[in-house]
């Protein structure tokens, strides 16, 4: 993976997090869980209408669209939605971990909160999870304007190896209870020897005080990630079984193999009003280009 020097600053800053505590209990729900937010307002302080809502990857958070969220609120003179999906960021740790049921927490979310000529961006996971609201049963009529999906296609398959690899290292680092982020930082670097990667994943970092005799935790539910990379892998839906048929922009990254010849098909399908474009990057689309994203989405938006 290949990261932007704007990126690194933004998930720099982003590490700098208050402290809190990794012993939020799993909980296992039927329904939906309270999602955590920021929400960011334009100029003009329009806090209902059209609202842009951004839905993060694996192992991200809100935080990491900080800047952009800002730019999107100032550009498109509306308010900004960045959520942390459950198991993330600080909203709840809970069971399942299921695209059905992070689609549903967002449902929750937009009635909860009023929300209606909805926006909705989703990279990644967080694509994923935004297709499956668009697909929902359960999503009023008219409420969703325009889909977002960022170099992620509705198709099954298994996650990249790599997924499992960090997972598998972050149980380690916890289990050798650690006081640094740089001691944590040289254990994954064994693994990842891209810096860039290294930086974003220690953003879910908790360093307690020197004078506590804490180690260091990760603040997403690692064991619980770890078990369910299976399900993210997945799709709730098949070619042919729902559509919707708003106006839906894929942005692909050209260097990615995520979004490509075998599942375009399925998701021209899906989205029969969907529009494909592509920025020179890899897999972190808006972290690589994140001038020629917001542009590309400001303008598709509006």
């Amino acid at each position: 993976m290949s990261f932007s020097l704007s990126f690194l600053t933004a998930v720099r800053r982003s590490a700098r997090l208050p402290r809190c505590s990794n012993c939020r209990g799993v909980s296992t729900v039927s329904g939906p869980v309270k999602l955590d937010f920021t929400k960011t307002l334009p100029e003009s302080g329009n806090e209902t209408s059209k609202p842009l809502v951004i839905l993060h990857g694996l192992f991200g958070s809100k935080r990491n669209w900080t800047s952009l969220s800002k730019a999107f609120a100032r550009d498109l003179d509306r308010p900004v939605y960045t959520l942390d999906l459950r198991n993330h960021g600080e909203s709840p740790h809970a069971l399942p971990m299921t695209y059905e049921a992070m689609a549903t927490d967002v449902l929750h979310f937009f009635d909860t909160h009023g929300l209606s000529d909805v926006s909705l961006l989703g990279h990644s996971m967080g694509g994923k999870v935004a297709m499956s609201v668009a697909l929902d049963p359960a999503l009023p009529a008219s409420l969703l304007q325009h889909l977002v999906v960022v170099d992620i296609a509705p198709s099954r398959g298994r996650l990249s190896g790599e997924f499992l690899q960090y997972t598998a290292v972050m149980k380690q680092i916890e289990g050798m209870r650690l006081k640094t982020r740089k001691e944590a930082a040289q254990v994954l670097a064994e693994v990842e020897k891209d810096a860039s990667v290294v930086t974003f994943l220690l953003t879910n970092l908790v360093v307690p005080p020197a004078s506590s005799p804490d180690p260091v935790s990760f603040r997403i539910p690692v064991e619980l990630l770890s078990d369910s990379v299976a399900n993210l892998g997945d799709f709730p839906y098949e070619k042919g079984e729902r559509t919707w048929g708003g106006k839906t922009l894929f942005v692909k990254g050209e260097k990615s193999a995520f979004i490509n010849r075998h599942n375009i098909p399925v998701a021209e399908a899906m989205f029969p009003g969907m529009v494909l474009k592509t920025l020179p990057t890899n897999h972190w689309v808006h972290a690589e280009k994140p001038m020629e994203f917001k542009e590309m989405v400001t303008k598709f938006i509006t």
